[in-house]
């Protein structure tokens, strides 16, 4: 019972250290901080440091590292030291195209999708709400994209993505680079993924409800039989016993 209270302490733990470094991310997409300096670094690098020793502490204790690999991308994922690359870059004097393309956000864009992996383990979320946060996830990469490729700032194309995502499409904003035309390719499909998946968790629910009220009759019947039964079985003992006194 400890161990499992323990479990959970720890498991809250690490969803909480989760939780703060997407909102971490996200204050910095949103340029309110610069995570890259000062405090917001040092808070950044010391739970990638947690995460890291958490990965690979499980990776040695479990017993098929394959599976473990499998079952743990997202972990893998929200391990990424961005900081670390784009450092690496630097030193060898092409940080400034990095910069120029703001690759390290999209490497951090990954590690946030990881984080979000964390997020749904702990929360065991349903298939819709997961979904549902991998597409915000996405719609910020390609809010990102979109923005580097067009030369827009970040509201304008997020603002971009979400009419784009949701079919509505007012024609205001639209791509004219490549780059910008695959963004607004992947807005689409995830558009039609989140369409499709709430139409089907939505037949889901109500053939669920269907299912639940059908098993309930069922067992409302059998208990009607069982007590039937009973009634038969306490009718037989008293006919056999008039037919004992009788004779």
């Amino acid at each position: 019972m400890k161990f499992i209270n323990h479990s959970k302490i720890y498991n809250s733990v690490m969803a909480l250290l989760a939780v703060i470094s997407v909102v971490l991310m996200t204050l910095d997409y949103a340029d309110k901080i610069d995570i890259d300096t000062g405090y917001w670094a040092l808070i950044d690098n010391v739970i990638l440091v947690i995460f890291t020793i958490d990965y690979f502490t499980r990776l040695l204790l479990s017993k098929s590292k394959k599976q473990f690999f499998k079952n743990n991308l997202f972990d893998l994922l929200s391990i990424i030291p961005v900081n670390g690359i784009f450092a690496f870059c630097r030193i060898n004097r092409i940080g400034r195209l990095f910069r120029l393309l703001k690759f390290t956000r999209l490497l951090r864009m990954t590690r946030l999708i990881g984080l979000l992996g964390r997020l749904e383990k702990f929360l065991k979320m349903n298939g819709l709400v997961y979904y549902c946060y991998l597409a915000i996830a996405v719609l910020v990469v390609t809010s990102s994209l979109y923005s580097i490729a067009e030369k827009v700032n970040f509201s304008t194309a997020l603002w971009w993505s979400i009419t784009t995502a949701t079919t509505v499409g007012y024609g205001d904003i639209s791509p004219h680079t490549a780059l910008g035309k695959f963004a607004a390719i992947v807005d689409m499909l995830i558009g039609i993924g989140l369409i499709g998946m709430l139409t089907s968790n939505l037949t889901n629910f109500f053939s669920q409800q269907d299912d639940s009220d059908m098993k309930q009759e069922i067992r409302q019947l059998h208990q009607e039989n069982h007590e039937l039964l009973a009634e038969l079985n306490q009718i037989e003992q008293r006919l056999n016993k008039t037919q004992v006194k009788t004779k």
